[in-house]
């Protein structure tokens, strides 16, 4: 289905809504929406004017609008919260999973989560608070404590009787994990391995022991790289002492991913994540924006300023070739060019954990082919067509050439270099951020080229 076909199928249900919530034909919003996923719910909720946001949500039965709420921001949790009785939103926070539950209610003051958590049931209540102690940005942080765990020396039969009871709260039953009397992981179990075995086997007998697991520390970026890597819907989270503590599905994996990516993507242009949240007021947005982005500014603002230190530490060639100038921007622009794709590449291949130990020197060896060859082909290209700039002048026309080649050769180089050694210095990589490379190679750009031009010029000539 493509892009318009999407947005098509969304307003015509937006439209159909509006036209049952103005006729008060609740029923048929319920048969309508019936077959919908929460997902698309929710998408056609936000698109309501308030007061139709209000009776659409009433209209939702209880499943849906726990789901439906998995789906929002924590201040639009509590204006939907908020309208309901204290016995609805008991029945309605029933619905929510632990850790979509944690997601919502982190960012909320003390006062409120204490409220909300008051209106669940003890067990719920409790794995809610443990959750909440993590940080989370780790595998604590994003763990559900909805998982079906049994025991090593029962048999097949009670495991599956045990699998019955626990499964209408899990999160998934896909994977079955076995702990021993400590609660310590030492195997696991898919659902069908556990169905087809003998129910008179022992769950030890056949279980796997070689379990891939990850420590509550253990940061999101790291959880969802073992997940992609092994091809897992879920991974069970431990304790320093290997007992299972709670499980992370590949839905929330999926979330991790698309929020780490957002995040790089923001730091590497030098902004802010609050700058493209719509729940933040408009003075939140603004200060954000600008923390953030200042700090960039002011280094490229410096950086300008030394690039003015070199030209005018070469005014003296300057003067005698103004003709010179007409190259700057070109040699500036295609440096930072080259510089940003190959920091670019750089930064995504640290995230992934694709560069380490000899792929460090291989991905360097690279990019400087890559600016060693892309320099070429360009620089000849410029050579030739400043012929027509500079009326015929070979010798000027060969500096700009062998400037622009060593620049792009020297972009890459840096660009590669910058991310790398901010990794090793225990500094996340993508705050080698466009401003800061862009501005580096400004600098040395220009020192080349009037290094070079200074050098190839007196000896040409004399």
């Amino acid at each position: 289905m493509t892009k318009n076909t999407d947005e098509n199928v969304i307003e015509e249900r937006i439209h159909t809504v509006e036209e049952l919530l103005n006729r008060n034909e609740d029923l048929k919003i319920k048969e309508f929406i019936e077959e919908m996923h929460p997902a698309d719910i929710a998408e056609v909720l936000f698109e309501l004017n308030d007061e139709d946001q209000v009776k659409f949500f009433s209209i939702l039965s209880w499943e849906q609008a726990g789901k439906v709420l998995e789906e929002v921001n924590s201040e639009t949790f509590l204006e939907f919260l908020g309208i309901l009785r204290r016995e609805h939103k008991i029945l309605l926070l029933e619905q929510i999973a632990q850790d979509d539950m944690v997601d919502l209610i982190a960012e909320l003051s003390e006062e409120k989560r204490k409220e909300i958590i008051s209106l669940l049931n003890l067990e719920d209540a409790k794995s809610v608070r443990e959750l909440l102690v993590y940080d989370e940005d780790t595998a604590g942080g994003i763990m559900t404590k909805e998982f079906i765990s049994v025991r090593k020396d029962i048999t097949i039969y009670q495991a599956i009787e045990d699998l019955r009871e626990m499964a209408k709260d899990a999160e998934t039953i896909y994977y079955v994990y076995v702990v021993d009397k400590n609660k310590r992981l030492v195997g696991v179990l898919s659902l069908r391995e556990l169905i087809i075995s003998r129910p008179n086997n022992i769950v030890e007998d056949i279980m796997h022991e070689n379990v891939i697991s990850v420590n509550l520390k253990t940061d999101q970026e790291d959880v969802a790289r073992a997940v992609s890597k092994y091809d897992l819907l879920a991974i069970p989270v431990v304790d320093d002492n290997n007992r299972i503590m709670g499980i992370i599905t590949v839905d929330d994996i999926i979330d991790v991913i698309e929020e780490e990516a957002t995040e790089d993507i923001y730091r590497f242009a030098g902004a802010s994540e609050v700058e493209d949240l719509e729940h933040y007021n408009i003075s939140e947005r603004i200060f954000a924006s600008v923390k953030s982005r200042l700090p960039w500014l002011i280094i490229t603002v410096f950086g300008g300023l030394l690039s003015a230190q070199v030209i005018g530490g070469f005014q003296e060639v300057l003067n005698k070739n103004t003709v010179l100038a007409l190259f700057m921007p070109l040699l500036a622009g295609m440096g930072g060019n080259v510089g940003t794709q190959s920091s670019t590449l750089t930064v995504r291949g640290i995230a992934m954990g694709d560069i380490q130990g000899k792929e460090v020197l291989r991905t360097l060896f690279q990019e400087v082919c890559i600016g060693f060859l892309v320099g070429l082909c360009c620089s000849i290209i410029v050579a030739i067509v400043s012929l027509f700039f500079i009326q015929g002048e070979i010798i000027l026309s060969f500096v700009v050439g062998i400037s622009m080649w060593a620049n792009m050769i020297t972009a890459a180089t840096i660009g590669t270099l910058v991310p790398i050694i901010f990794k090793k210095i225990g500094v996340d990589p993508a705050v080698a951020s466009a401003p800061f490379i862009t501005t580096t190679i400004d600098i040395t750009g220009l020192s080349i080229y009037f290094t070079l031009t200074t050098i190839l010029l007196s000896r040409l000539v004399y």
